[in-house]
């Protein structure tokens, strides 16, 4: 039996008001199953601050015009809005220029244009991409696509029994047939917060270019590519408070300048002929078509949000609460952590013994509180620890304590009904 009551934090996050953030979000503000929802599916998707929700409304009543394309002053505006957006996310990651920033649907789409524009040329017969064994299926994917059609390998890089990447083995399997490191900040199965610095760095050695998946890391941490040195970071706006259907990659300018378009179409071009096309500079060569405008502006809306709470206060909060919920789990008779990984941010997983993770997860919306039960997009991992799925709960930055407890509580009905 899982017990009723928590022992006292030892860790206070004052520093963040989670009841005033907890006001700004509408959708926290409901009942399920005629219980106070307990939202902890973060790592699939937040919901939105009221501040993003009126960036997306505005664009709309105030009447929008296409980018790039009009004269007139809704489309001057529009524009103006769009391009600041770009800025917005370029100093958020710390990127040097605004022209290094590429508006994609999401960190899936960021993957495909560096797989099909950047890696597919520079791809042959023996040459190898390497991944990590905790990756999302959006991190192997795109690369095994491209593998198969340019007769190269994927390779994974083992993980140890915490959940850890082994890194003597990446520097063991770096060679010169190595075109590309895909490697994610965060993972979203298991929570891992990689050593992306000391990757990057030991793949540069070898001039070896590193794609980082930052979909789990930037909801909850300060990222500067600048510092981290990597090549390319991906980034989705649903993950960090904001709009579906938009994302960004940050791409160093070198690489951008070098790379052939990702699609075709209107306002990628300098000129077009039936004699031949030329395009536009970086990043308008890889937004072809009308972008998701009102996506961007809100994208920029949740960034903005979250730095204005101060992302070292968002760490602290989440940081204190997977703390408490992993030692809470860690010690309860029938659960079992999968992973258990020295930095972690966001996630956490588990199982209950006998008990299919579908299941637990079903229970638990029946008592108000959603976590995410499956694969998670994340089947190696679940390979790599023998389980067929695991339930996952994923802590945003209006999650509370009190919620910790109703989501033990409810734990406690799952081992009464199935256990």
């Amino acid at each position: 039996m899982i017990a009723s009551r928590m022992e006292n934090p030892a860790v206070t996050h004052a520093e963040l008001d989670v009841e005033r953030v907890r006001r700004d979000f509408p959708a926290l503000h409901q009942s399920i199953e005629s219980r106070p929802l307990v939202y902890l599916d973060n790592a699939a998707t937040t919901q939105k601050p009221r501040a993003v929700i009126e960036a997306v409304s505005g664009l709309y009543n105030a009447g929008s015009g296409n980018v790039r394309r009009g004269l007139h002053t809704l489309s001057r505006r529009t524009t103006e809005a769009f391009e600041a957006a770009r800025v917005t996310v370029q100093r958020h990651l710390g990127a040097a220029r605004a022209e290094e920033i590429v508006f994609v649907r999401g960190a899936t789409e960021g993957i495909n244009l560096i797989s099909a524009s950047f890696l597919r040329p520079r791809l042959g017969p023996g040459s190898e991409v390497l991944v990590s064994a905790m990756e999302h299926h959006s991190n192997i994917v795109p690369w095994q696509l491209v593998c198969a059609e340019r007769e190269a390998r994927l390779r994974a890089i083992p993980v140890n029994d915490h959940g850890e990447l082994m890194l003597g083995q990446l520097e063991r399997m770096l060679s010169d047939r190595t075109r590309l490191v895909g490697i994610t900040h965060v993972s979203n199965a298991l929570g891992t917060v990689n050593p992306v610095r000391e990757v990057v760095a030991m793949a540069h050695r070898r001039g070896i270019p590193v794609l980082v998946d930052g979909a789990q890391a930037v909801p909850h941490m300060a990222v500067d590519v600048a510092e981290l040195d990597c090549d390319f970071y991906v980034m989705s706006g649903h993950k960090v408070y904001g709009p579906s259907g938009v994302g960004a990659l940050y791409a160093k300018l070198d690489h951008l300048d070098a790379m052939a378009p990702y699609q075709g179409g209107g306002e990628m071009i300098r000129t077009v002929s039936f004699g031949g096309t030329t395009y536009a500079d970086p990043p308008q060569r890889f937004e072809a078509g009308t972008p998701n405008i009102e996506g961007a502006i809100g994208l920029a809306a949740a960034l903005d949000y979250l730095a204005g709470l101060g992302l070292e206060a968002v760490e602290r909060h989440e940081s204190a609460l997977l703390a408490e919920t992993a030692a809470a789990l860690a010690c309860r008779a029938g659960v079992r952590l999968v992973g258990t990984p020295g930095r972690r941010a966001g996630v956490i997983s588990f199982v209950v013994e006998g008990v299919h993770a579908h299941d637990v997860g079903t229970i638990l919306d029946q008592q108000g509180v959603a976590v995410r039960a499956g694969h998670h997009c994340a089947q190696p991992v679940m390979d790599r620890f023998g389980v067929p799925a695991t339930v996952r709960v994923s802590f945003g930055l209006y999650n509370t304590r009190e919620e910790i407890q109703r989501l033990l509580d409810a734990l406690n009905q799952v081992l009464e009904i199935l256990g």
